[in-house]
């Protein structure tokens, strides 16, 4: 089937596309803020993918691709940094709309801290182990300023990256194998620390991690600025 992985793609994005004109919700109000900071982030992450890709840290299986690469690329792994951002926000906006209790207000900003200690030590610790070693570093130090500039969005972030670990298991999982015989996407085990959620390398989860964090992080610093203007204008 080789057009599985663009399969994916279509059906991660097809419901938050189509829930986006909510009346509640109005993601696509949000639009103007969303695709700026969603090209910013995928500026950095297609550069990371191109360059682990073309050393072998990863690669996609030409089973399942239409079989049109950019810059070594499928373009559905191009299409990825469009669609599972987009979901993942959604999502975020979704629970800033219909949870109005800010559950996790106390335990967000210890929470973060450790979980950066910790990224930081084992990815110091697995320097060798470049998938390893880059992502949770550079995570870790995105958490930490953060965290520092004391985000008031922050805790929010938090509970949509929980959240988002449902579907995450499910689109992650169909990439890496759990439903085919063979993986859209494989991984150089050298390269990683070898431990799995069902057949998604660890890594993968704070990977996304980081794609959420520097996408919401950008498009709130996008509406803050907006504010911001309006309100000097108005002044």
């Amino acid at each position: 089937m080789n057009n599985l992985y663009l399969t994916i793609d279509l059906l991660t994005i097809s419901a938050p596309f189509l829930l986006s004109f909510d009346k509640r919700v109005a993601f696509y109000k949000q639009w103007k803020y969303l695709f700026p900071a969603m090209l910013l982030m995928g500026i950095v992450f297609i550069a990371k993918d191109v360059i682990f890709a073309a050393s072998g840290i990863w690669g996609f299986n030409d089973r399942y691709l239409i079989g049109f690469r950019m810059l070594g690329l499928p373009i559905e792994e191009w299409l990825f940094f469009v669609v599972v951002p987009y979901a993942i926000v959604f999502i975020y906006a979704c629970l800033l709309v219909y949870v109005k209790t800010d559950i996790l207000k106390h335990v967000h900003r210890p929470f973060f801290v450790v979980l950066s200690v910790v990224l930081l030590v084992v990815g110091a610790l697995y320097y060798d182990r470049l998938y390893t070693s880059v992502i949770f570093i550079l995570t870790a130090l995105l958490l930490l300023y953060n965290v520092y500039k004391k985000q008031p969005w922050l805790s929010y972030f938090l509970l949509a990256y929980l959240v988002s670990l449902v579907p995450f298991l499910i689109v992650n999982g169909a990439l890496t194998g759990y439903f085919t015989e063979e993986p859209i996407v494989w991984y150089d085990n050298s390269q990683n620390l070898g431990i799995r959620i069902l057949t998604i390398p660890i890594e993968d989860s704070i990977y996304s991690l980081m794609m959420m964090l520097m996408t919401i992080q950008g498009m709130e610093w996008l509406k803050k600025r907006d504010n911001n203007e309006m309100i000097y204008g108005k002044g």
